[in-house]
């Protein structure tokens, strides 16, 4: 996958490379594991086989009572449970499952000792209501305080595996403990670009030259009643409940919100050098990274794409590339009315005419959106993109938005010979994380 000329030890024009780098002089950061859980199935080979047919994951809820929410459907993982009042979440099995996947295919990380730091995106956490009722019923009814109760939930009180659990940094400290990472765990959260802001974080560590190695997961099981409640809200989220299948429907024209969705995605990424010096497989590179926030709203982005603009160009700057040698963009396609507006306007701006020669389609309309996990999701899918050279659909694409003459790929898998993928998340508040995954260095 990677050119000869790249190699360490390579001899061009008389002269030994003794570490390749990219254009800009920095590592070459490759990716030689992945692993996947999304409401479609387990693992890489289930769910690139339903995601390619246009199987839908999202289902009808059946975790707890609807009768009384607007919104009933969700990209729910019902195959994997985990008892409610353990200390162990689901986001945080669902991380470890995916994390499994990942170390194996790298063949990397045996007997839970992974030789770099990881970097974690994951839900803000806190008490659901069980839980609080659970705690309540143990507090004495006679003088009620709220020192009492935080007592109980506290580290030294009877509670102490809720404490853990419903501590933000407690997934990335079991998953640290599991599968021996060094160096303090980073957790982070920035709305629904946290999965590639992960990337980006252990793509930077790599460049900077203080690791070899970086794992990378995302990772969000937070279908929970809450949850729902508080984005309906917002009027983020769809009510077209019946068939739930058919909910998710980016860049339509009758699309009326996103479907929430479960999921994890983490990927060992490590230099170009180090990778190849053990002999592993390469699965794809990153070849850029960029970000750009703004403070327009707490919740949208700024509707004239502005930040999303910047992000874009900033990401396409970082690889070293032109707007014309991206061959498949993996949309954040949401299927709100706003932001797949706002994302057409940003992509145009930056891509000009070669805007309607690009493939674009989304994931969500198939997975949901798995919110935290969805920037590692989605680049877990384009570069099974790239490597099977078969773009998947967006699916549901029924009602065209003239309004977005985006090349959506509707409704069935397309094979394009594809050497450069950008995959954009684009998050609440606007929270903008881009990345550049191609075949081989740009």
């Amino acid at each position: 996958m990677i050119p000869s000329r790249f190699k360490s030890g390579a001899d061009i024009d008389g002269e030994t490379m003794t570490a390749p780098r990219d254009k800009f002089g920095r590592p070459i950061v490759v990716v030689t594991g992945m692993g996947i859980v999304t409401s479609l199935g387990a693992g890489k080979a289930d769910n690139w086989k339903r995601l390619t047919a246009g199987e839908s994951g999202i289902r009808t809820v059946t975790r707890f009572p609807i009768d009384s929410l607007k919104t009933t459907m969700a990209g729910a993982v019902d195959f994997v449970t985990v008892e409610p009042f353990s200390s162990t979440s689901l986001s945080q099995r669902l991380a470890e499952m995916a994390t499994e996947e990942a170390l194996e295919q790298a063949g990397i990380g045996s007997k839970g000792d992974f030789p770099g730091p990881m970097f974690l995106a994951v839900a803000p956490i806190e008490t659901e209501w069980p839980q609080r009722l659970e705690v309540a019923r143990a507090v004495p009814k006679t003088d009620f305080n709220i020192i009492d109760y935080l007592a109980t939930c506290s580290e030294g009180g009877k509670f102490t595996h809720f404490h853990r659990r419903f501590t933000f940094g407690s997934v990335a400290l079991s998953l640290a403990e599991t599968f021996g990472t060094k160096g303090s765990p980073i957790s982070l959260s920035t709305a629904c670009a946290s999965g590639a802001t992960a990337i980006q974080l252990g793509v930077e560590a790599i460049r900077r030259g203080e690791t070899d190695a970086t794992l990378c997961i995302a990772t969000d099981g937070s279908v929970n009643p809450e949850a729902m409640i508080r984005f309906s809200l917002l009027s983020a989220l769809s009510t077209q409940n019946d068939p739930p299948q058919a909910a998710s429907k980016p860049f339509s024209k009758n699309r009326d919100g996103f479907v929430m969705a479960e999921g994890a995605g983490a990927l060992v990424l490590e230099s170009y050098e180090a990778a190849m010096a053990r002999g592993a497989r390469i699965l794809g590179v990153v070849a850029g990274c960029g970000e750009l926030t703004d403070s327009f709203h707490r919740t949208r982005s700024a509707p004239d794409g502005k930040p999303a603009i910047g992000c874009v160009r900033k990401t396409l700057a970082d690889a070293g590339m032109e707007p014309n040698q991206i061959d498949h963009i993996n949309a954040h396609g949401t299927s709100t009315p706003e932001n797949d507006k706002m994302e057409y306007l940003a992509t145009s701006a930056v891509f000009g005419e070669h805007t309607a020669k690009i493939p674009v389609s989304s994931n969500k309309s198939m997975v949901g959106h798995t919110i935290s996990a969805a920037g590692a999701v989605e680049a877990i899918f384009s570069l099974l993109t790239l490597e099977h050279q078969r773009i998947p659909p967006t699916i549901n694409y029924e009602v065209p938005d003239p309004a977005i003459p985006f090349d959506v790929v509707g409704n069935k898998a397309r094979d394009a010979k594809v050497t450069a993928v950008m995959s954009n998340s684009f998050g609440f508040g606007g929270q903008n994380a881009s990345l550049i995954l191609t075949r081989e260095p740009a």
